[in-house]
């Protein structure tokens, strides 16, 4: 038998309310005018009904690759604004162009780091537990549901694990943020004890035992 997926659980759930779950995608978000519902999926269908809807946008959500990695949120142009190299004045900036030294010691090796500096790190160096989850990359976690109209209402439901997943990446990445550099100093070591147990298992599956050899040499 088939296991349901979140999305197949979800549309049974709205056809069981008399409502009709309408499979969608969303193309362009920015030219959608959304309202963001803040309750469960029960409350949901409730005010949906209330908005006289005859049926709801189902839209799948998948697990991604870059969800596995570190996002700031911050673009290249915001960072360039605010950690320029424009700055003239010999590492301790005053004219408010280069990156300001923080006043704590959070530096490895002379550099300080700021969250931003560390977009894009795999979240499995800070969070080894994330890895499991690695192998759901592009299952579905969860639905977008839309009550369709000139405003639309919107709420996303995900499946148990997605939400286990997601607390992973929220406490990595809160990590990163808290303090950079000692996370920096973290994924440095889980990656070095990492290509050290890699390079271990490689030296032992090419130099098998001199037993099997001379077992073979008998035959």
């Amino acid at each position: 038998m088939v296991k349901k997926s979140i999305t197949d659980i979800i549309c049974d759930y709205i056809k069981k309310q008399k409502l009709s779950p309408i499979p969608v995608q969303t193309l362009n978000e920015e030219a959608e005018s959304t309202r963001y519902f803040g309750g469960d999926l029960k409350e949901f269908i409730a005010a949906a009904k209330t908005l006289g809807a005859k049926g709801i946008f189902v839209e799948t959500l998948y697990l991604e690759d870059d969800e596995f990695y570190y996002d700031s949120g911050m673009d290249d142009d915001e960072y360039m604004a605010l950690y320029g190299n424009d700055c003239c004045c010999n590492g301790e900036c005053k004219c408010g162009k280069g990156k300001k030294k923080k006043d704590d010691d959070s530096d490895v090796d002379g550099v300080w780091f700021e969250p931003e500096d560390l977009d894009g790190l795999d979240l499995t160096l800070l969070k080894p537990q994330m890895a499991k989850y690695l192998d759901r990359i592009g299952e579905a976690c969860g639905a977008r549901l839309t009550v369709p109209g000139v405003d639309h209402l919107e709420v996303e439901i995900f499946a148990d694990w997605y939400d286990k997943f997601a607390e992973l990446v929220d406490e990595a990445s809160e990590a990163i943020e808290v303090d950079p550099t000692d996370a920096l100093r973290q994924a440095q070591a889980i990656f070095e004890e990492e290509e050290k147990a890699a390079k271990s298992v490689k030296k032992i599956a090419a130099h098998p035992p001199k037993g099997k050899k001379a077992k073979k040499a008998k035959k």
